[in-house]
């Protein structure tokens, strides 16, 4: 993975980092985020060819129903329904976590991660100008947000919901295997 995310780090506008992490600390971002939320990966012969994730969306606790969420696939499989099935499988199991909100920050311009994210339904939801500065150049971010949760499922003032369960409460749910099988049936490979 973290070979997958250093040319992005290194050769373009797509991370704000300027810096790829190290193995450890990518692997501690890994352990700290897959406690709460899902990090799925594609792997094509025993390569890793991509992976998506959510992570918190803020700390504060009103904010627990919503992530924000990430995918990155490697140069060589790009085009292929990486992406989307990826997307595809994280989305249901957010959803089956019982998330409300997905919500997913992409450096502008950048065409191919805007067709994944409305392709899977986000919608555009604003753009913060000229907030990062990386390659001596400032740049745009955009906001795109996804409801995993029916419009019914919204409470109304003075009712209360259930925590998100964690990403090991699910895994003991049929519906488990079923999210994940619904991103590899999107596979074009």
């Amino acid at each position: 993975m973290l070979a997958i995310y250093q040319p992005i780090v290194r050769e373009t506008a797509i991370s704000f980092e300027v810096e790829p992490p190290s193995e450890t600390e990518f692997q501690q971002r890994i352990k700290s985020y897959q406690q709460q939320m899902p990090w799925l990966v594609c792997e094509i012969n025993q390569e890793v060819v991509g992976y998506a994730y959510a992570r918190p969306y803020h700390t504060r606790t009103a904010y627990q129903w919503s992530v924000e969420s990430s995918v990155y696939v490697s140069a060589n499989y790009r085009r292929k329904g990486i992406a989307k099935a990826l997307y595809t499988s994280l989305l249901k199991l957010l959803r089956l976590q019982g998330f409300y909100n997905v919500v997913a920050a992409i450096a502008l311009p950048n065409q191919p991660s805007l067709a994944v994210h409305e392709a899977v339904g986000f919608a555009p939801v604003g753009v913060l100008r000229r907030v990062g500065y990386k390659f001596s150049r400032w740049h745009d971010v955009g906001y795109w947000q996804l409801s995993l949760q029916s419009e019914q499922s919204f409470l109304t003032d003075g009712e209360s919901i259930n925590p998100p369960l964690s990403v090991s409460e699910i895994q003991k749910l049929p519906l488990w295997d079923e999210a994940l099988t619904t991103g590899l049936l999107l596979l074009r490979i």
